[in-house]
């Protein structure tokens, strides 16, 4: 049977046979969705010290040296396993640049504490009122920023990480179940209910869509 060029398996077998521009296409295929991830939970108190792209120069060496281990048994979906590279060098930038002051639950609510860094609901309402930009609008963005936030807070941590996950990372319903160890029809669930959630809190907002 003929490969398909695009097809990510094929890029696997080729990047595993030795190919480097097989192995740098991989890469460069991610790099998107890996610096939205590292872009929203990058602490907030490095931004300005250290860049998105900055890690994901480092997570690519990484991502070099560790491939043939990964081809050999590719146990996961090769994005999520990249991504769980990227994840790894933002632990050990936090723990390096912040040490004993890392985040914790007194200093701002913050999302399911999986593996990765957390997201924080300042971080996440930030995101989610970027489009925000006429003079009427900024007006009114730092009081609604504090609604987003009180609905983000008021939320299961894990239906936090749901919405995280699939509204801000773009997972998928299946990555997302995988990332954190549910069922595919229980991280369907928690989406729909944490969209509710900040349906209600928005639609009294103008310029924001339900």
């Amino acid at each position: 049977m003929t490969r398909d060029p695009n097809d990510i398996d094929e890029f696997i077998h080729r990047a595993g046979g030795g190919d480097p521009q097989a192995l740098a296409d991989l890469f460069a295929r991610h790099r998107e969705r890996l610096w939205r991830m590292v872009h929203l939970r990058l602490d907030r108190r490095l931004q300005g010290r250290i860049d998105p792209d900055d890690v994901l120069q480092e997570t690519c060496l990484v991502y070099m040296q560790r491939f043939t281990e990964y081809a050999a048994n590719p146990c996961v979906p090769f994005f999520l396993w990249l991504r769980g590279l990227a994840g790894q060098k933002l632990i050990d930038l936090h723990r390096e640049h912040l040490g004993a002051k890392m985040r914790d639950a007194g200093r701002e609510v913050s999302l399911y504490r999986g593996a990765l860094p957390q997201a924080s609901s300042v971080s996440l309402a930030h995101q989610l009122l970027g489009r925000l930009t006429t003079a009427s609008q900024a007006a009114i963005r730092a009081e609604l920023q504090l609604k987003v936030q009180e609905a983000l807070n008021s939320m299961d941590p894990m239906d936090r990480e749901v919405l995280t996950l699939r509204n801000f990372e773009m997972l998928s319903n299946e990555e997302t179940a995988q990332v954190l160890g549910i069922t595919k029809a229980a991280a369907s669930s928690r989406h729909v209910r944490a969209l509710r959630r900040l349906r209600a809190i928005l639609s009294g907002w103008p310029g924001l869509g339900a």
